[in-house]
């Protein structure tokens, strides 16, 4: 992994961290999620206009590409109905960068070195062991890591598909703008069935998280889809969920949440799995 492509994926995990403290504050989640994915349609046209169509054999990609992300805001929607967000998103992160890991080098043959994978290994271990550090809450429900870790298995799906998908279309500019532009749709029909008033609510009273939110979501995520066609899939995987050191520096310093040692101590295991990650060969 190039300087370059490390010091991109760092970008995207602090912007990352920045769209989802503005969702978690947000006290209606589907009008929140709605918001960021309509946000960040002015900027997925502005891709295609400027970089043109994916390429045609990318398509197939594209469109999985707008399902699994749809499929994404609903696991992680209902992870956070019935477990707290302390619980949710380091277990769905965590174990994202170990199923791509496996699942790359079966299905499309990036197998890892040893090194390599002992980093993306520590690093999901720093990230989930914040699920211990967080403070109080409800206790974790057999639904809360139902829905925690089939959020992981859609993070790991739409890494590998979005990688292909990126190789493919020759530029991945225009092959993100494409998918989250249809994404957005998908998931207005979807807020529109299952949460109308949200969907009225989003489009009547726009907040931070369509204006600010959706474009930093996407730059994020824009970053990121680049960076899979540069490096192994595992490893952009592994790197950008240092975005949760980010949200736990975010949440102490904005939102004026307890940092105490264990919380300490789970961003030191990911940091040092970062750093290791950079220096693997």
């Amino acid at each position: 992994m190039t300087p370059l492509v490390f010091a991109a994926v760092l970008c995207a995990a602090l912007l990352h961290a920045t769209w989802n403290a503005m969702l978690k504050t947000q006290s209606d989640k589907y009008a929140g999620a709605f918001g960021v994915a309509l946000g960040g349609v002015p900027l997925g046209l502005a891709a295609i206009l400027w970089f043109g169509l994916p390429a045609a054999e990318s398509w197939p990609y594209v469109v999985s590409s707008a399902l699994i992300h749809t499929f994404y805001y609903i696991c992680l929607l209902n992870a956070y109905r019935v477990a707290d967000f302390t619980q949710v998103y380091p277990i769905a992160r965590g174990a994202a960068p170990v199923i791509t890991a496996v699942a790359g080098a079966v299905l499309i043959g990036e197998v890892l070195s040893p090194l390599q994978s002992g980093s993306v290994l520590l690093i999901a271990c720093g990230v989930m062991s914040l699920v211990f550090a967080g403070r109080g809450g409800r206790s974790l429900t057999g639904a809360g890591l139902f829905w925690a870790l089939a959020t992981s298995v859609i993070i790991a799906t739409y890494s590998l598909n979005d990688g292909v998908g990126a190789r493919l279309a020759g530029n991945s500019f225009s092959f993100y703008g494409a998918s989250a532009t249809l994404n957005a749709a998908l998931l207005a029909i979807v807020i529109a069935v299952r949460q109308p008033k949200a969907l009225a609510a989003t489009i009547r009273h726009p907040g931070r998280t369509l204006y600010l939110g959706g474009p930093v979501s996407f730059i994020a995520y824009a970053l990121v889809t680049w960076a899979f066609s540069q490096a192994p899939i595992a490893m952009v995987s592994a790197l950008r969920e240092i975005s949760i050191v980010f949200a736990v520096l975010i949440g102490t310093l904005v939102l004026r949440e307890r940092m105490d040692w264990r919380r300490i101590c789970s961003s030191f295991v990911t940091l040092l799995g970062v750093l290791l990650l950079r220096v693997s060969r």
